[in-house]
């Protein structure tokens, strides 16, 4: 754990750290356990931010039949939201009549998991949560409702646990945002 890093041009502070981040990580997964019994889920993991929360998180589930498939979605540029989805990898699997579980590193406007939410629907999946391991109230701009949340983070800029900046940062355990 460092107590502020440097990526290309920014320092970020710490923000939260990993066995925090750990603990929440198990509640999760402890409420999609209990809530998904018999569901035979399909994780859909969203590329390329969650790829550290699904890890973790997947160790935890017990869920008999759980499959798990990605996506890839982009939305930023540098420490802003360009406000367009791109589908850069499609999904890679069959939803249609699937009990399915977006897995998604952080919510903050709600427009990548709208869009995930109408597509699912349109290819018929019988029934999607969402799993977010951190989300930010303040951001969201669609009504999105985050079955299984995380942490509450304010609307600032963050890296570390699958979060980037550039590219740089996701390899971090702990939580970092932008310096002042």
């Amino acid at each position: 754990m460092y107590k502020s890093i440097q990526l290309l041009d920014k320092t970020f502070r710490l923000y939260i750290e990993a066995a925090e981040i750990d603990r929440a990580v198990s509640r999760l997964a402890r409420e999609i356990n209990r809530d998904m019994e018999g569901a035979r889920p399909l994780f859909l993991v969203v590329l390329n931010g969650a790829f550290m929360f699904a890890s973790d998180l997947l160790k935890e589930v017990t869920v008999e039949g759980t499959t798990v498939i990605f996506t890839r979605l982009a939305s930023y540029a540098g420490t802003a939201s360009t406000g367009e989805i791109k589908e850069l990898i499609g999904l890679t699997g069959e939803v249609a009549g699937r009990n399915v579980v977006i897995v998604e590193d952080i919510v903050d406007t709600g427009r990548s998991i709208a869009h995930l939410l109408e597509m699912l629907k349109a290819r018929g999946a019988r029934q999607v949560k969402v799993a977010a391991l951190f989300y930010k109230p303040d951001a969201l701009e669609r009504e999105v409702t985050i079955d299984y949340a995380g942490i509450a983070l304010k609307n600032d800029f963050v890296v570390g646990r699958g979060l980037d900046y550039d590219d740089l940062g996701r390899n971090l355990p702990d939580l970092y945002t932008l310096a002042p």
